[in-house]
């Protein structure tokens, strides 16, 4: 991968962050793990209380894409064949014909996933994982770039279902919006008042450049070393008294493949630890399950994989 690989990846990568900016007030960090998981392939789960821009943060960077885009809103009523399509019987010509569902699309945005019944949010296994679809024993593969950026709300919400481990083991991230900062609440307010700010966004790259900057994020390099200290912070919260469910060997690969996109957006063909151990907690902490002691003295998720991170020595502690 050479310099001038990596100068268009960063420049792209500007265009869609200064083009979510406008629609997003004070929000980078949550913008750059978003572009994050859009180059390294994965999926991403936005999770916070209502009303601090979750929808508005997926529909910005699908707005910034010109590819297809599909929205699906999780209800209680929502069927799987809603999500995956469904064979129709068609009279003129006496055979069936599939319709296809709202998985069918470059990017689809899954709005409150979790207010839809365990049964339909399994409905995105498949293609979350394969990137295709299985109806009445027919497969159809779904295009290339595939992302479902997904919304939910806490569990403690009324009218939610938590979703299930498999489930959550599919989405490579999640990220919390958070409350704007005063100043950013005060924009937005100015400019968001009088009409939707995501009416003048205009695609700023498409499909076919973003399957280029994949392909350019495949090449960066990741030294064996790197490698062990995924494996070792993975295997860690496996051992952890504090978990009762660590991280999965699909976890392992997300957080390298993330790693590695980081890298790219970063400048630069090769991973360090420190890329690891930044991207652990978006990557890992939604995956895992707390004991009932570490839940009840107040231990979330998170903070057991950041003291995790910190004890497990990286390849330059090693070399020390």
């Amino acid at each position: 991968m050479g310099a001038a690989e990596l100068e268009s990846l960063t420049r792209v990568v500007d265009r869609i962050r200064t083009n979510i900016g406008t629609v997003i007030e004070g929000k980078p960090e949550v913008v750059t793990s978003t572009l994050v998981v859009l180059l390294a392939g994965g999926h991403l789960l936005i999770e916070d209380v209502p009303g601090v821009g979750k929808t508005m943060l997926s529909k910005a960077l699908a707005r910034s894409i010109d590819c297809s885009v599909r929205r699906i809103q999780f209800t209680p009523d929502l069927l799987p064949s809603d999500v995956t399509g469904v064979s129709v019987f068609n009279q003129d010509t006496r055979q069936f014909e599939f319709r296809p569902g709202g998985v069918f699309a470059n990017i689809v945005v899954g709005d409150e996933i979790n207010r839809a019944s365990p049964k339909t949010q399994s409905a995105l296994l498949e293609c979350m994982e394969e990137r295709q679809v299985t109806v009445d024993n027919a497969t159809y593969v779904l295009d290339t770039p595939f992302m479902v950026i997904a919304t939910q709300n806490p569990v403690e919400m009324e009218g939610t279902y938590p979703l299930p481990e498999a489930q959550r083991d599919r989405f490579m991230a999640r990220v919390s919006v958070g409350y704007p900062v005063e100043n950013a609440e005060l924009a937005m307010l100015r400019s968001h008042a009088s009409a939707s700010p995501l009416d003048d966004l205009e695609p700023v790259t498409d499909a076919a450049e973003l399957r280029k900057l994949a392909d350019i994020v495949e090449t960066v390099h990741v030294a064996d070393s790197v490698l062990g200290y995924a494996i070792g912070i993975a295997d860690a919260t496996r051992r952890s008294a504090d978990l009762v469910l660590g991280a999965s060997p699909r976890a392992t690969l997300h957080l390298v493949r993330a790693a590695k996109a980081w890298a790219a957006m970063n400048g630069r063909d090769y991973v360090s630890s420190d890329d690891l151990a930044d991207l652990a907690e978006p990557v890992l902490a939604h995956r895992l399950v707390p004991g009932v002691e570490a839940a009840m003295a107040g231990r979330t998720a998170s903070d057991i994989v950041r003291r995790i991170v910190q004890a497990v020595p990286s390849p330059e502690a090693r070399r020390a």
